[in-house]
Parts: structure tokens; C-alpha cells; sequence
């Protein structure tokens, strides 16, 4: 399968952190769960999630739960460098390692901290799927940055509502 092939199977996620939503954490998840299976169903089999507390977490950690029936699914974490979650809370901590240590590739877009590294890691995920899936309010953020791109990419791009 050519690289081209493999975009058209893979989507990827973006999303506010949780402080920033203007929706419950409950709500949010049910769409993303409604959205990834809305995707499977579509014929889209790999998952790239940036890594990120919130919304990337969340949606690799519904990725993983389905991919326990459906192992036709995979799962690339796409973390914008290494020792991204170190100032992050011990709960949020773990919830990234136990992600890492899961998923089908992990990918340190970076290969360390810079002020441009948040938006190479979410350019990179746009420009290796065929759809983006986004829990973006409208507010200016990485997250609207992330959905500019995709949508002047021509990339397929869902927004919570």
C-alpha cells in the first residue's frame, strides 16, 4: 500500500485542553466516541492523537477500548517531543504513559522543546490523514490553527458543535 493509501485510512484528532472547553468533559467524549465510530465506519482504521492532556488523550484512550474488539484499528501517538507531559499532573502522567506504551507508533515529531514545535506536531498529523476530527470552540489556539490548516490543506475536517 502506497503512502497516498495509507492517509485515506488514517484521521487524527485536535482539541482544546480541558480548561479552555466550553463543553463538559462527558459531553465531549461521546461525540469523539460517536465521531471515531462514524470514522470507522467510513473505512478509516489508524488514529493519530497528539498527545496532548483533554482531547488527545481521550480520544487514544476510546481508540485503544475499541481496538480491543476491532483489531483492525491502530493507533500512532504523535507527541510533539520527548518529556512533553513532565509538568502535567501525576493522573494526566499516567494516562500518557500507559498511551505510549500501547500504541502502534509512537512518534516524537521534534526532537526537543521549541516555540514551533506544537504546530509542526499538528501540521504533521494533518498532512498524514484524510480527515480531522475537532473539539474547537472558536476561540484563537494551537486547536484553530490546527483546523485552519487542515481546512486550507483540503483535509475532511469535523467540528463539535
Amino acid at each position: 500500500m502506497t503512502e497516498s493509501e495509507r492517509r485515506m485510512r488514517r484521521c487524527c484528532f485536535t482539541g482544546h485542553r480541558p480548561e479552555k472547553m466550553s463543553w463538559t468533559e462527558a459531553y465531549v467524549k461521546v461525540w469523539l466516541e460517536d465521531n471515531i465510530r462514524k470514522a470507522i465506519d467510513d473505512g478509516f482504521t489508524t488514529f493519530i492523537t497528539g498527545m496532548a492532556r483533554g482531547t488527545d488523550i481521550w480520544t487514544a484512550e476510546i481508540v485503544i477500548r475499541l481496538r480491543a474488539s476491532n483489531p483492525q484499528l491502530h493507533l500512532i501517538a504523535a507527541s510533539p517531543y520527548e518529556g512533553f507531559e513532565r509538568s502535567w499532573s501525576m493522573e494526566w502522567q499516567q494516562a500518557y504513559k500507559e498511551i505510549l506504551s500501547v500504541a502502534d507508533l509512537v512518534r516524537f515529531v521534534c526532537p526537543r522543546y521549541s516555540r514551533e514545535c506544537f504546530q509542526i506536531r499538528n501540521e504533521w498529523m494533518v498532512d498524514h490523514s484524510a480527515r480531522v476530527i475537532a473539539v474547537y470552540n472558536g476561540q484563537p489556539s494551537g486547536t484553530g490553527n490546527t483546523v485552519r490548516y487542515a481546512l486550507a490543506s483540503g483535509v475532511e475536517t469535523i467540528i463539535i458543535e
